[in-house]
């Protein structure tokens, strides 16, 4: 190693510590989605989140009958085996779990049967859907939870084609209350040119009320050091953001 190397700072640029302190979206609880397979790559997650300043990750594994059919009870029997790894790992990272929804007819149905829903926080239920077309029960879905009670959170709408093709839709959704939650990563391109500019015209409308990580594996954690280095990161931070008070 040369004195010049040597002498060389390390690089702290991509925010060694976050002000987000609250990751809401993530699929960490091994091998019961198309998020990480085994403890060990999830812990190796945890370890750069927590390296981050990440203080808490509410994790949610999809919920998508006939594709990936979790429910409480299994994501609750993930969530406490990957609680006690973490004790054993020594990282200082509180863990929950919620769930996100597909929005499809079993959805309404599970909604009508006035089963609890898996929440985090203030009741807030975490669904996405297709991104290509809207689906017909979007806005039934979205008034049932409200009328429950519940408090329904768009997951990642920077991604949905019909959304960035309707404003008309797009400010309906913000009217209703609906909360939008933004994947961070979304700020470097990595889904689309059009994904990215979207993203940053929701920041620029002040629409966005949470972020989240959608961690699936370790590349998401690059990207994410990444997007801390766009000039809409920023921004995104001036928002009133409610991870923080999770």
């Amino acid at each position: 190693m040369s004195i010049l190397s040597f002498l060389k700072k390390k690089d702290t640029s991509p925010a060694s510590v976050l002000p987000i302190k609250t990751d809401v979206h993530s699929h960490l609880i091994p091998a019961i989605d198309d998020g990480v397979q085994s403890i060990e790559e999830s812990l190796a997650i945890l370890k750069e989140m927590e390296s981050l300043g990440y203080e808490k990750v509410i994790t949610t594994p999809h919920t998508m009958p006939g594709t990936y059919d979790n429910s409480p009870e299994n994501i609750y029997q993930g969530l406490e085996k990957m609680r006690q790894a973490i004790q054993k790992a020594g990282i200082n990272i509180q863990l929950e779990a919620a769930t996100e929804y597909y929005l499809d007819e079993s959805f309404v149905e599970l909604i009508d049967s006035d089963a609890p829903l898996m929440t985090f926080g203030d009741k807030y239920v975490l669904f996405e859907t297709p991104f290509m077309n809207q689906p017909p029960q979007l806005k039934e879905v979205t008034f049932k939870l409200a009328m429950k009670g519940y408090k329904p959170v768009f997951a990642h709408p920077e991604r949905y084609l019909y959304l960035m093709q309707s404003e008309y839709l797009l400010e309906e959704l913000i009217d209703r209350k609906i909360l939008f939650q933004l994947n961070i990563v979304a700020l470097t391109g990595c889904y689309s040119k059009h994904v990215q500019k979207f993203a940053e015209k929701l920041i620029d409308m002040k629409a966005v009320k949470l972020v989240g990580t959608d961690c699936h594996n370790m590349g998401h954690i690059q990207l994410l050091k990444a997007a801390v280095k766009t000039k809409y990161f920023k921004k995104l931070m001036d928002l009133e953001l409610l991870n923080n008070s999770l």
